[in-house]
């Protein structure tokens, strides 16, 4: 059994070194400790999350049932990935998704960021339908917002 630093195992899963660190200590990845205390990832550990970010094997916590959610959408290339990056500039945002080892950008509203709360390191689904990309979360509903009445 091999092990790799945490660099060279982000680098492997095609992650950033603090998305990785940040799902050591959420549990979400095993790894062995040196002596002085150093993260060490087995080569197993690698093979199995990136298995996870396959298409077929799904995202790391999307199931089966979470496209019910989607059931009356008519685009069906849907793409389960994770997001690497998020920037909001005024009105507009950008996301980088990672799809197994493939890196997907959509630029999409500052507000369906914020609905959405999207952040690094996010479960999403690209749903790219024509020449548009949209972007949403399993399990995540967004309630529009309801009109008032008007006093007369």
């Amino acid at each position: 059994m091999a092990l790799f630093t945490m660099r060279s195992a982000a680098e492997q899963l095609g992650v950033a070194y603090s998305t990785l660190k940040r799902w050591v200590h959420t549990g979400h990845v095993r790894t062995t400790r040196t002596e002085g205390g150093h993260h060490r990832v087995s080569d197993n550990e690698i093979a199995r999350l990136i298995s996870r970010q396959e298409p077929e094997g799904r995202s790391r916590r999307a199931s089966a049932g979470d496209d019910e959610l989607l059931v009356g959408l008519s685009a069906r290339n849907r793409l389960h990935g994770f997001v690497e990056e998020v920037r909001i500039d005024g009105l507009l945002a950008q996301i980088r998704m990672r799809v197994g080892d493939q890196s997907l950008t959509a630029v999409i509203t500052a507000d369906a960021v914020r609905a959405l709360k999207l952040r690094r390191g996010d479960d999403a689904l690209a749903i790219i339908k024509s020449t548009e990309v949209m972007i949403a979360r399993a399990g995540h509903v967004v309630e529009a917002p309801r009109k008032r009445a008007r006093k007369t």
